[in-house]
């Protein structure tokens, strides 16, 4: 008798409980696998922290105190080791009067700003996770009823300017969208802000003002994905023996659209749309680039651009724990939305 089997044999651990179970722990692995192999990637990075914090010039005595600080005379596992306990229980680099005090979560310190990474991050998280969800919600709006449109009219002349649409906005780079946008609706029309952010606790509305823009734009070639493949689903599902047999039952178009065909299109597009958002809240660069915004996107290629190893292991590690975290809720969502699952 397997393990899952003596589980689900009891009521407390029924097949959806235990499901739920496996995912969180299968969760939890994949996260440290992360941790670890991006630990792995910086550790064969060319550039020394170590060299880094020591500056120039730097003699072996000084580099050898650097490394001693940092930990990095170590071995790579006690490295590792550290790093793990570090995000959990925080972390000292050095010792006496001169002890830099990392405190829990501890992703790493920057001496170059001389700030935790951890802060680093947290000032940046408001902008990008306000540019994604915002952009995120939009998108799926427009795209499902965009979608649904273009199936229920397929053939006609609004299904085939939808999904003309739908081509430019998947062909069009994110950068020439966004500069578009600024020009003629910034500087042309002068009707939107091109650029800055307003926090959300000073002045909502100046907060979804200066981001209406960024919303508008990555919402304009994602929608256009969502639209398509919504649509194509769609299609399928209109094709099937069960949407035949529920309107030959004499059940309401509403009520075979909405509570039958939708059910199973929800599936693959909260799929979709919970990965994307999970990719973008890890900073969505090009986007923060072209609008002058402070993400988490502009640290992390601040920081690639100065050799800022800790920070690039933080935003990296951020960005990736979103994707998986996401894929848990879309697998928790799933069970929900198709108890066959």
């Amino acid at each position: 008798m397997t393990i899952s089997s003596i589980l689900s044999s009891h009521r407390v651990f029924g097949p959806r409980s235990f499901y739920i179970l496996r995912r969180l722990l299968s969760t939890i692995v994949v996260l440290i696998l992360i941790t670890f192999l991006t630990f792995a990637v910086f550790e064969m990075w060319p550039a020394n922290p170590a060299q880094l914090a020591c500056g120039k010039p730097c003699t072996p005595e000084n580099l050898a105190r650097a490394q001693d600080f940092l930990g990095y005379n170590k071995p790579w596992y006690l490295q590792f080791v550290d790093y793990l306990k570090a995000i959990v229980v925080g972390r000292t680099f050095g010792s006496g009067a001169g002890a830099v005090v990392c405190s829990a979560p501890c992703l790493g310190y920057s001496f170059r700003l001389n700030t935790p990474v951890t802060e680093l991050m947290a000032a940046r998280v408001p902008v990008t996770f306000s540019l994604a969800i915002g952009a995120g919600i939009l998108w799926l709006v427009v795209g499902v009823a965009a979608g649904m449109i273009s199936a229920l009219r397929r053939g006609t002349r609004l299904d085939r300017f939808i999904m003309t649409g739908t081509v430019i906005g998947v062909s069009a780079p994110s950068y020439l969208v966004g500069l578009l946008g600024i020009l003629v609706l910034g500087f042309w029309l002068d009707m939107v802000p091109v650029a800055g952010y307003v926090p959300l606790t000073q002045n909502p509305v100046q907060w979804a003002w200066h981001l209406i823009l960024p919303w508008c734009v990555l919402a304009l070639i994602s929608a256009a994905v969502y639209a398509r493949m919504v649509r194509s689903e769609m299609l399928e599902n209109l094709g099937e023996d069960y949407v035949r047999t529920a309107r030959a039952v004499g059940l309401p178009e509403r009520t075979v659209i909405g509570r039958h065909v939708m059910r199973n299109v929800a599936l693959p597009v909260v799929t979709f749309f919970a990965l994307d958002l999970g990719g973008m809240l890890g900073g969505a660069v090009v986007t923060e680039r072209v609008f002058s915004m402070q993400g988490l996107g502009a640290l992390l290629m601040d920081a690639v651009q100065t050799s800022d190893i800790p920070v690039v292991m933080g935003v990296t590690l951020l960005a990736a724990a979103c994707v998986v975290v996401a894929n848990l809720i879309v697998d928790l969502m799933a069970v929900w939305i198709d108890p066959r699952v």
